[in-house]
Parts: structure tokens; C-alpha cells; sequence
């Protein structure tokens, strides 16, 4: 492959992981400010109407501030980072949880994956043969998103 061939694609390829980045960025950003008003819309309606600079304050980062409390008054990026991170975990445990409990107790068992399973299949075979073939697969949507038959993974497998 000629020289030129490499470079633009290597920058084709570093543009479009800057643009993912810009745009996964932005997303965050606007969930983040929603989120913000709908905190301060909350401390709005507890304090009829008007809020002062604490109660501002504490809307928009008590959970922050006690982090650093907890921490000796200094927060490090690797003590955010994890706290963070574990929160993010925890929200999409919740979300599992939730979606297979039958329950309702908020623990996950076999016999609840194995029910969520059996209604996913249920849905998928659409002529009742207990069998799920190509054409019962949905062409998009959440379970669209299947590969083509004999498309490989990264790692070679099928």
C-alpha cells in the first residue's frame, strides 16, 4: 500500500474516533445539564419558587462534595474515577435486576434469567415450532442487530 493510502486512512480513521468522541462528549454534556435542571427545578418547587446560593449549591453537587469530605478534603482523578465508575455499574445492575427479578425481591436468580429467556424466545418464534430461524429475526430494532449467517468475529470464531 503506497504511503499516501496510509496516511489518509490513518486519518480517516483518527477523524472518525474524534468525531465518536465529540459526539459520545456531547451526549454526556446534555444529560448532564438536564440532569442539572432537574435538580434545581426540584429545589425550585421544595423552596416555593426561589432558592438561595446553598441551596443551589447543594442541588448541584452534594454527592460531590461529600465525596471529597470523605476523602480528607482532597478528591484525586483515580478516587473520582472509581467512584465514578462504580456508580455507573451499579445503575446498570440496577436496570438488570429489574428487568429479570419476577419477584420483585431485587436479587437475580437462574430460574429468573431462565423465565426472561424463555418469554425472549417465546416473542422471537413467531410460528410456535420451538425453533428460532433467520426469518423470524427481527430486521432492526434492539434484536436487529445481529450479523449476517457467516460473518466472523474479530477473533476468527463464528
Amino acid at each position: 500500500m503506497r504511503k499516501s493510502t496510509k496516511l489518509a486512512l490513518a486519518f480517516a480513521a483518527l477523524a472518525g474516533a474524534v468525531g465518536t468522541t465529540a459526539y459520545a462528549e456531547n451526549n454526556a454534556s446534555a444529560k448532564m445539564r438536564d440532569d442539572m435542571m432537574m435538580r434545581l427545578d426540584k429545589t425550585m418547587r421544595d423552596s416555593n419558587g426561589t432558592i438561595t446560593f446553598d441551596q443551589f449549591s447543594d442541588a448541584m453537587n452534594a454527592r460531590l462534595k461529600k465525596m471529597v469530605a470523605d476523602n480528607g478534603g482532597k478528591l484525586t482523578v483515580a478516587q473520582l474515577a472509581d467512584a465514578l465508575e462504580k456508580a455507573r455499574y451499579e445503575r446498570m445492575a440496577k436496570r438488570i435486576i429489574e428487568r429479570y427479578d419476577t419477584r420483585g425481591d431485587g436479587t437475580l436468580t437462574t430460574n429468573d434469567i431462565t423465565s426472561r429467556q424463555k418469554k425472549i424466545f417465546a416473542v422471537l418464534d413467531r410460528n410456535n415450532d420451538g425453533k428460532i430461524d433467520k426469518s423470524e429475526l427481527p430486521k432492526g430494532g434492539r434484536f436487529g442487530r445481529h450479523r449476517p449467517s457467516g460473518a466472523n468475529d474479530e477473533d476468527g470464531m463464528q
